[in-house]
């Protein structure tokens, strides 16, 4: 499949961040505002747990799909102060982000339970959105393409290509997240061809030519439009700046 064949994809991940009205208040400036753009480009919101529901109604007929920003690979169980993928279907989440460096970093997440939780998305009848990524000492020991490929392995173990080929893949280096420090278009470039590359060895050339890669870490809108336009930047997982409307919608709009 063309590079110019593959739909962006933009979401945003609101972390913990809004309350229920707060949360209703940002996606009504983003309904209003996105239907215009037309069907150029996929958005997601990935809201906090609490405010999916509420947000679920608010988006009803909106050219808007919702994420979950996190799920447990079990369907139910003891498991306290967890929520499950089917609990996440039925409030109308379309994605899960799965293996978000913050949740790699401060909660024990690793390859095997990033590919758990991806498999129980897709059981649940959901896309995961996969994130990769590496930290600023494994970059500058030049181990980027070694981790990054590790980390896509262990995610993709036990999935088709027909599976994979419908996922999203987010490479998130872990030094930009938050920082305001972003990867050159060079690098993005480099990573994500190599990810790509990857999926083709693993799979076949249609899959990896399918497949979308997403480039997130400190995307904002004035670098959007450069990091979106190298061939294979296929949108961006947007943090702090799709908190604010006009600043998501601006790398909406440069996605387009």
């Amino acid at each position: 499949m063309a590079t110019g064949a593959r739909r962006k994809i933009v979401a945003g991940n609101w972390k913990m961040n809004k309350t229920v009205p707060e949360a209703l208040a940002l996606v009504r400036e983003l309904r209003a505002q996105v239907a215009p753009l037309g069907d150029k480009v996929e958005v997601v919101v990935a809201p906090p747990f609490v405010a999916l529901q509420a947000v679920h109604v608010a988006l009803e007929g909106a050219p808007l799909q919702l994420a979950a920003q996190n799920c447990h690979w079990e369907a139910s169980g003891a498991f306290t102060g967890e929520v499950s993928a089917p609990m996440l279907a039925e409030l109308g989440c379309a994605y899960v982000i799965v293996g978000h460096s913050e949740r790699r970093q401060f909660f024990g997440e690793t390859d095997e339970t990033v590919n758990k939780r991806a498999h129980a998305v897709k059981k649940a009848g959901m896309t995961p959105i996969l994130c990769v990524g590496e930290t600023l000492a494994e970059r500058e020991a030049n181990r980027t393409l070694e981790v990054v490929e590790r980390q896509v392995r262990g995610a993709l173990v036990g999935f088709e290509a027909a599976d994979v080929a419908k996922f999203v893949l987010a490479y998130e280096p872990v030094w930009a997240i938050g920082t305001g420090r972003t990867a050159t278009t060079a690098q993005a470039q480099e990573v994500h061809a190599a990810i790509r590359g990857l999926v083709a060895r693993l799979y076949d050339g249609e899959t990896a030519g399918r497949v979308r890669i997403q480039y997130g870490g400190s995307v904002k809108p004035d670098n959007a439009a450069e990091l979106l336009g190298q061939p294979d930047v296929d949108g961006a997982l947007v943090g702090g700046a799709s908190l604010k409307a006009g600043d998501f919608l601006a790398i909406v709009k440069s996605a387009g």
